[in-house]
């Protein structure tokens, strides 16, 4: 017989580094969970991944049990990587901060497939290139499916 599920809880947390602390204790607090327990086994699947920001979604029971789902990290925080810039553009539209290739691209997508809702790596191209131009980031270049 399946678990009866009482909640979900999303947050990011830098991998292999989850502790009390806010935002997770209290997070975790408030539904019931065992914080110490969530973390020991966050922190032993995430240790290949120390550093990254990592979005988890945790499914908690009504018997105060979890699993939890660790998602790829945020196509942002991989343009910023691939840039090697620290924020996007306060004023995206005017102010451009760096800029990508389609090829940087195209790692960002196939990094990401997973997690995208998309059927192919071009559809997950154009959704990542549209985080890009959100953040003030130019895409250079010619798309690969026009070349």
């Amino acid at each position: 017989m399946a678990k009866e599920v009482d909640g979900f809880i999303k947050l990011q947390v830098r991998g292999g580094s989850a502790n009390p602390a806010p935002p997770v204790g209290p997070a975790l607090g408030a539904k019931g969970v065992n914080i110490m327990e969530f973390c020991k086994r966050f922190n032993a699947k995430t240790e290949d991944k120390r550093g990254a920001l990592l979005p988890v979604v945790i499914t908690v029971f009504k018997d105060k049990s979890f699993e939890f789902i660790i998602k790829t990290v945020p196509a942002a925080s991989q343009i910023l990587e691939a840039i090697k810039l620290k924020s996007g553009s306060s004023v995206p539209n005017r102010d451009k901060v760096g800029s990508i290739s389609w090829d940087q691209l195209k790692e960002i997508a196939e990094n990401k497939m997973e997690d995208l809702n998309a059927y192919k790596v071009e559809s997950a191209m154009k959704m990542i290139a549209g985080t890009a131009r959100s953040m003030g980031v130019t895409v250079s270049g010619t798309p690969p499916w026009e070349a």
